[in-house]
């Protein structure tokens, strides 16, 4: 299969990449940036081009990977192609490929960082089509990158979405915030690396509710009113300190 990359970003870098040592062609690279299509391009011995105009009509599947808010954009200045068009959104609807006569959604459930190397036989597909003949090639696509595939329809997408913006991104945010309360006071980040690890490890043999611990679950309020008083001057930390406190008091029932 010939494909064409539209975007250059995290998650088109690491597909693309992926496809390439899978097998696939990959023809073209366009960026909202030309220097990063050019960079990416070089990497996939692919051609970069400037415009959207400049892709080519012919290419087998297409890969828009570009920020949600740029999808409809794109797809106005793209050529009528004749191959597959998908997304990578999580949160865009199918809809919004309806000008391409074959189209559908292409959503790997993971997170992704341009120098950390992924294997895509840990990258869950979510895959959405309008009719068989398309699901069955998205399938195929899946199956050559090794990676699991499952048929997820729009309303499904976007609740894993929301759900991965809890555990995900949320979640290293606190790493952040965490690694700043440390830096502040002369401490290490690697000192609760272990901490971290053994939490995420924990949640592959358990419910995040059965491996919970910490003060809230206890009901520790003196070390909560503790931990309170040492962010009297961060009041912003302490809103989100209690927020979760809160909400793990009233998970537990």
């Amino acid at each position: 299969m010939n494909v064409v990359c539209v975007g250059s970003g995290n998650v088109a870098t690491h597909l693309a990449m992926a496809l390439k040592v899978a097998g696939f062609r990959l023809i073209q690279v366009w960026s909202n940036t030309f220097a990063n299509a050019v960079k990416l391009a070089a990497d996939l011995e692919a051609e970069a081009v400037a415009e959207l105009s400049e892709i080519t009509v012919d290419a087998d599947f297409y890969i828009i990977s570009v920020k949600d808010d740029a999808i409809a954009a794109v797809c106005e200045a793209m050529p009528a192609v004749k191959g597959i068009v998908v997304h990578t959104s999580g949160i865009t609807s199918a809809e919004a490929l309806s000008r391409f006569g074959n189209h559908g959604v292409f959503y790997p459930l993971q997170t992704f960082s341009k120098k950390r190397i992924l294997d895509f036989k840990h990258v869950p597909l979510c895959l959405e089509a309008g009719n068989t003949v398309i699901m069955d090639t998205l399938k195929s696509v899946a199956l050559k990158l090794g990676s699991p595939a499952y048929e997820i329809d729009g309303g499904q997408r976007r609740i894993l979405h929301l759900s991965a913006a809890f555990a995900c991104n949320f979640v290293n945010h606190l790493y952040a915030l965490g690694d700043l309360i440390l830096g502040e006071n002369g401490l290490d980040f690697d000192l609760i690396r272990p901490l971290i690890m053994e939490t995420a490890n924990k949640v592959g043999n358990y419910r995040p509710l059965e491996a919970q611990t910490g003060p809230a679950m206890r009901g520790d309020e003196k070390t909560m009113a503790a931990h309170l008083t040492m962010l009297k001057d961060r009041p912003e930390l302490a809103h989100i300190y209690q927020l979760l406190s809160n909400s793990i008091k009233k998970s537990q029932g």
